[in-house]
């Protein structure tokens, strides 16, 4: 009964006017940043964390989830017809979705990729309205040491997770928990590496370092690119599917959507684990009988990771609404959008301030039925937008990104932090060093340092708190499991190659 009650108001709060504009706006930007070749949902949340200071904090937590979750379903556009993934968790979606495309099925993969969205985010959408008052009972249990062991396993899943470099997405981790130290020491009040710099002094802002890293370094980043696509503009054809493709995609369509749901949770997955972990388990279960083959336009090719990318991006709010742990570098955002309302991110948001907690839960089922509106009628308007060139679109969204950062404190300062930030990101992406984990250990340092500390008082010094308390020594625990899974050479094999394509 309670669950029918909680979900009456969220949808009571998703249903005013100013909710549902929001959503819509959110839903279409999502789309839209999804389509444009060279933007993605965590330059584009980055650039809009300053926009929110001036709304509700339910409204702009509404619009941000509708950008993320919308801009899965706009990157299988561009993915199919341009071959150019929209944002990253569509890079699997181009091998198959383009060759189908150039065999004049462009229509049918949109359509299913479209389906297999919508199937998933209403079922992860489910998963999450079930499962987080559980983990908020659960997570009342929590005490400093809990929270700091939790958090520990939180950066481990990140190192571990991420693609690329053990070592490197380490070293980021590192890097991101030093810069969360700077400024105010929290219990004595004294200032650290602040180098003497007054501004400094209240610590790095987060829009600034979170802009610089995501959005000025994806515009550097694509304007060192060659602008060339292989657009698949005039054969677009039937959306709806035949009967046929449907009965091949459905099995597709439910493996995605279970694989992306797990995934999603896990801290450092999301949409992009879940996109590769689909697409291999479905090549794996055809084996040689794919027909066509795998990389040549399979139907279950595009259906699958379509799912699992949905899926994974909605689940990935489990952890950040229950327990205030971002588990990607967007739901990072998303805690840094209820920072910037002074909302403390975590499991008193549900008892505190009920209406945006579900009222953003209820938000996703109603954007969910308005991307499927927006999507498949409007394939034709996505593609004239792939028709313009980056070169236009980069001075607009760098003028728009400096008023942003410079609205939050009216400070100068921060538009050079984010310039110098944009400067470090390009040279993280040459060295190919992910920046998604710096942000999480920017968030996490802080909060981890805190619980520390008073997990410390608590026990007048005792470190061995943190194994003499049941829960903290299970997280601890997998902690350690994942580090120990890490060094297996198997598991390290599969791993370095698990983010390649064939």
């Amino acid at each position: 009964m309670d669950f029918i009650e909680h979900l009456s108001i969220g949808f009571s709060t998703a249903f005013s006017i100013a909710n549902l504009l929001y959503c819509f706006v959110g839903v279409t930007l999502g789309t839209l940043i999804g389509v444009l070749p060279g933007l993605g949902p965590v330059p584009t949340l980055a650039m809009l964390l300053p926009i929110t200071y001036a709304l509700d904090p339910t409204s702009a937590l509404i619009m941000l989830a509708g950008i993320y979750y919308g801009s899965q379903y706009g990157g299988s556009t561009t993915a199919i017809l341009v071959n150019l993934p929209g944002e990253s968790a569509s890079v699997v979606t181009c091998i198959d979705g383009h060759q189908m495309a150039r065999n004049g099925k462009a229509g049918t993969a949109l359509g299913l990729s479209a389906i297999g969205s919508f199937i998933a985010g209403c079922f992860a959408t489910i998963l999450v309205a079930a499962f987080a008052p559980p983990l908020i009972e659960l997570a009342f249990q929590f005490g400093p040491a809990e929270y700091f062991s939790l958090m520990i396993l939180g950066l481990v899943g990140a190192v571990v997770l991420a693609s690329g470099s053990v070592l490197k997405a380490f070293c980021m981790i590192i890097l991101g928990l030093l810069l969360g130290v700077i400024g105010a020491d929290v219990n004595s009040g004294a200032f650290r590496f602040d180098f003497g710099i007054p501004e400094l002094q209240d610590g790095i802002d987060f829009v600034a370092i979170s802009m610089g890293l995501f959005g000025f370094t994806e515009i550097i980043v694509n304007l060192s690119k060659a602008e060339a696509r292989d657009s698949i503009t005039s054969k677009v054809g039937k959306i709806w599917p035949s009967r046929k493709d449907l009965k091949t995609a459905a099995p597709s369509i439910c493996r995605g959507t279970l694989l992306g749901s797990f995934l999603g949770i896990l801290p450092g997955g999301g949409a992009l684990l879940a996109s590769f972990a689909s697409y291999t388990l479905e090549k794996r279960i055809a084996g040689s009988k794919a027909n066509p083959p795998f990389g040549k336009g399979n139907v279950s090719g595009v259906a699958g990771p379509e799912s699992a990318n949905n899926a994974g991006a909605q689940t990935s709010f489990i952890p950040m609404l229950t327990l205030g742990i971002p588990c990607n570098a967007t739901m990072a955002l998303m805690i840094g959008a209820l920072m910037i309302h002074n909302i403390q991110p975590g499991p008193q948001v549900m008892s505190s301030d009920p209406a945006l907690f579900w009222g953003l839960i209820a938000s996703m089922w109603i954007g969910n039925l308005l991307l499927i509106v927006l999507n498949l009628p409007m394939i034709g308007i996505w593609v004239q937008l792939l028709r313009i060139p980056y070169r236009w679109l980069y001075p607009a969204i760098l003028t728009f990104c400096c008023i942003g950062v410079y609205s939050i404190n009216n400070n100068p300062f921060d538009v050079f932090v984010t310039i110098i930030c944009g400067a470090f990101g390009y040279l993280f992406h040459k060295l190919q060093c992910e920046p998604a984990p710096l942000i999480l250990g920017f968030i996490l340092g802080p909060m981890m340092e805190e619980n520390l500390r008073r997990a410390l008082l608590l026990s007048r010094g005792d470190p061995t708190t943190f194994i003499t308390r049941p829960i903290s020594l299970v997280l601890l625990s997998m902690a350690v499991f994942l580090l120990m899974l890490i060094l297996m050479p198997a598991i390290k094999k599969n791993r370095e190659v698990a983010f390649k394509e064939d």
